[in-house]
Parts: C-alpha cells; sequence; structure tokens
C-alpha cells in the first residue's frame, strides 16, 4: 500500500512508515462506512467532558445522547456512498449547493455556509466528504478552501472521496491535487475503476492509523493469538467492517509488476486524449449538442440542443435520445442529472477504446439525434446496417495490441499458457504458508 500511496503523490502522513497506512477495502461505499465510524468515535471521543473520567455505562449513555445530533456532510455532487453511511451508522446527513459556474465543486465558502447553517439547527458536523472527480461531471471540489475552512475545525473528519479520478493522480500532471491532503484526514480511490485491477480493490490511506483501529476493535476471546496481541502483525480486521478479508494485494501487484509506472502513466494518458477527441467531436456539431461540463479524465457529458432554447425541451429530447440508442443496444450510454438538466454521459475508459470506437459511437449519436430532430441524417442507414457495440467495432490487432490510432503502444496480449503456469507455480508456494 506504501508503494501505492508513493505511486499517487499522497502525503506521508498516510503512509505505514508514519502515523497513517493503507488499506485494501472492498468498494468505496465501505470505504467511506469505516472512515466515518472513525470519525464518529473520534469526534465524540474530543467533545464529551471528562470522556476519559467517565466509566463504561456513563461513557455510552454520553455518545449515545450526543450521536443524535451528529451530521455528515457532502456535496449536492457527493457519490450517494456518504449519504448511505450516514444511513447505516444512524447519523443525519446534508449537502453543500453546487454550482454550474463552479463546474459542480464544492467551494469552501458554501461548505462553511452549510456547516454553520447545521449548528444553528442544533447539529453537530463531524464529518465531510471531499471529493476528486464527482461521479456525475468528475468534478473536483476546492480542496485548498476546504482546508482553509476547516483548519480551525480538528474534530471534523476530512475524506477525500477519489474512486475514479484518483487514478489519474500516477501522472505527475495532476499530482499538484494532493498538495491539501496533508490537512485532511483520509483518501480512497479504486484502482478497479481505472487501473486495470479486478474488481474489488479500493485503496483507503488514513492519515492516523489509530483512530481508525480504536473505533472498530473488538476483542473476543476466540479471536486473540499471540501474534496479535504482542503487535508483531497487523490485524486489518480492525481496519474495516467485515471480519474475514479477501487476498487482494496479490492482483493488485501483478498489476504493478507487469505494467509498471510508465506503462500505467500511459494507459491514463491515452485515454484523457481520447477523451478530449470525442468532445471535440461534440463541439465540431454545435447545433445538435452543447457540453454541460468542461471535458475532465476521459469524461463528456453533454445533452441535445434544443432549437428553441428552451430547457425543459432539451431534456425531453436528451431523453429521448438516451433510450432509443440504450434499447437499440447498439452502444451503452449512461445519463444524470446536473442542476436540473438531463445530460448524458460518454467515457471511454476502457482497455479496448480506441478512437475508432469512440467515432462509431459519436455516429450513432449524430444518427439518432438527427433522426430524433426529424431531420435527415446521411449517417442513419450505415448506423443501422452495422448495428456494432462499441467493443465490438474493435479489430482483433486492436484487442490484441492496443496501438494505432489510440497511438500509445501497450500491449495487451491474451493470456498464454506459460502465464497460467506461473500462476500455478505462486499459488503452489503461496498454499503451503501456515495462515494466522
Amino acid at each position: 500500500m506504501d508503494w501505492v500511496a508513493g505511486m499517487l503523490n499522497l502525503p506521508e502522513s498516510y503512509l505505514s512508515t508514519s502515523t497513517g497506512g493503507g488499506v485494501i477495502q472492498g468498494t468505496t461505499s465501505e470505504a467511506v462506512v469505516a472512515v466515518m465510524v472513525a470519525a464518529r468515535e473520534r469526534y465524540l471521543r474530543q467533545v464529551i467532558p471528562h470522556f476519559d473520567d467517565l466509566d463504561g455505562t456513563g461513557r455510552e449513555n454520553a455518545m449515545a445522547k450526543r450521536r443524535a445530533n451528529l451530521v455528515a456532510i457532502g456535496s449536492e455532487a457527493s457519490h450517494s456512498c456518504t449519504q448511505k453511511a450516514a444511513l447505516i451508522i444512524g447519523v443525519r446527513y446534508r449537502s453543500v449547493p453546487v454550482a454550474v459556474d463552479d463546474d459542480f465543486s464544492m467551494r469552501g465558502q458554501r461548505l462553511q455556509q452549510t456547516i454553520s447553517q447545521c449548528r444553528k439547527e442544533g447539529l453537530e458536523p463531524f464529518y465531510v466528504t471531499a471529493t476528486l472527480g464527482t461521479t456525475s461531471t468528475c468534478a473536483v471540489d476546492r480542496f485548498e478552501e476546504i482546508a482553509e475552512v476547516l483548519k480551525d475545525e480538528p474534530s471534523i473528519w476530512v475524506h477525500v472521496d477519489a474512486a475514479y479520478t484518483g487514478n489519474a493522480l500516477v501522472c505527475e500532471e495532476y499530482q499538484y491535487l494532493t498538495k491539501p491532503f496533508g490537512a485532511f484526514d483520509s483518501f480512497s480511490t479504486a484502482l478497479s475503476k481505472w487501473l486495470l485491477v479486478n474488481l474489488d480493490a479500493c485503496c483507503l490511506f488514513v492519515k492516523k492509523r489509530d483512530q481508525l483501529i480504536d473505533a472498530l476493535s473488538i476483542h473476543p476471546a476466540y479471536l486473540r493469538n499471540t501474534a496479535s496481541d504482542s503487535g508483531a502483525v497487523i490485524d486489518y480486521r480492525n481496519w474495516q467492517v467485515p471480519l474475514s478479508r479477501r487476498f487482494r494485494a496479490l492482483k493488485i501487484w501483478f498489476v504493478m509488476r507487469s505494467y509498471g509506472q510508465k506503462r500505467l502513466k500511459e494507459y491514463i494518458r491515452n485515454h484523457i486524449r481520447l477523451g478530449q477527441a470525442f468532445a471535440n467531436l461534440i463541439a465540431s456539431k454545435p447545433d445538435l449538442f452543447e457540453i454541460m461540463t468542461p471535458p475532465a479524465f476521459a469524461l463528456t457529458v453533454l445533452r441535445v440542443r434544443s432549437e428553441s432554447g428552451d430547457s425543459e425541451e432539451a431534456n425531453r429530447l436528451t431523453r429521448a435520445v438516451y433510450e432509443s440508442i440504450n434499447k437499440a443496444n447498439e452502444v451503452m450510454l449512461t445519463s444524470t442529472v446536473i442542476g436540473g438538466d438531463f445530460v448524458i454521459r460518454v467515457v471511454g475508459a476502457n482497455p479496448n477504446t480506441n478512437m475508432a470506437a469512440l467515432q462509431r459511437a459519436f455516429d450513432i449519436l449524430v444518427s439518432a439525434t438527427e433522426e430524433c430532430l426529424g431531420r435527415s441524417s446521411t449517417t442513419t442507414n450505415e448506423c443501422r446496417t452495422h448495428p456494432s457495440v462499441v467493443p465490438r467495432c474493435i479489430s482483433e490487432k486492436d484487442t490484441m495490441r492496443s496501438t494505432g490510432d489510440d497511438g500509445i503502444g501497450l500491449s495487451r496480449k491474451w493470456i498464454g499458457p506459460q502465464d497460467f503456469r506461473a500462476v500455478a507455480s505462486l499459488w503452489n508456494v503461496v498454499s503451503k504458508w501456515n495462515w494466522l
């Protein structure tokens, strides 16, 4: 995990050689639940008077009384996992408004206003999710502003959710984003979303591991053992909600060892170039489409342009195009609603995506939109006679070796017999280990 932290340029305080450390969770949702529990317990211990002097029953009563007023905070663009985590651990949830003028990122001033409003209502903010790459638009919250607002709020835990976009931190041009992370408490990114690791592989890092361990540790007699009691091993059951855990580290090691940092950087940069190229295609048809937010991290967010300029009409047209394309089962689009507008999301962060595939998707979008608008289309017949899903229009050569239009020369060969022999040999070694 320290290797991953170094690759992502996380602050030294998140390393196991310091006060922090990393643990592989199943998903971001699991990671957020874990850190929110840690945030709740830390907050209560800090604000309850004479907490250390209370006996067991006194602590329970005092904590139960204060929990009723606790509130977790995320932005309107935060992933639903923050709200679900608040529901699971029994606290309230409030969201910070975001605006289109800020590209739907959370600003420090709006966060401050939300915190103040919560306190006016008698609520106690104890946790904030800041996002690096929101689900709907890949917006990046204003981390420096958030750090400035919360510098005098040591009892509020700040978690950075970077589930998808955090993978781009392997590239130096995005590592400036981690500079304020030293002021926050935890960070998570899912390597399964963009760095070629199979699900599940969410890497959670905390700045002070003791706070996470103290919140989640339970020591029944049947789990006691000499190695754990002496501190000779790290007992990761105290870093997560489940007791048992899968051996997830090996698949991450395989990817890092097989590709190396250089190729992983090329992989991310190629997708970002492809995403920008697709956005340029959309921009070339201003009579049909409008790009709703600046293209970011291989994601383009668009909607169909209404000739009348009416927003409701644009929403109706966009939904009609979206549903007709997905119903035809030629390409798979996703949608969302931002600022009341129904929009289409196109992201090409797939190992098999190349420019030919994105061009095909664009042609289908144009054809479906012109048909919906009642215009004659030069591509309609072509699209109907070539009902190919985006991955299907990739040739065997492209599948075997991602070169040509995508231009990075990154080998993606099929697994051969030699690979199975290597895995079998490794398993023979691993199966003989004496597991605790």
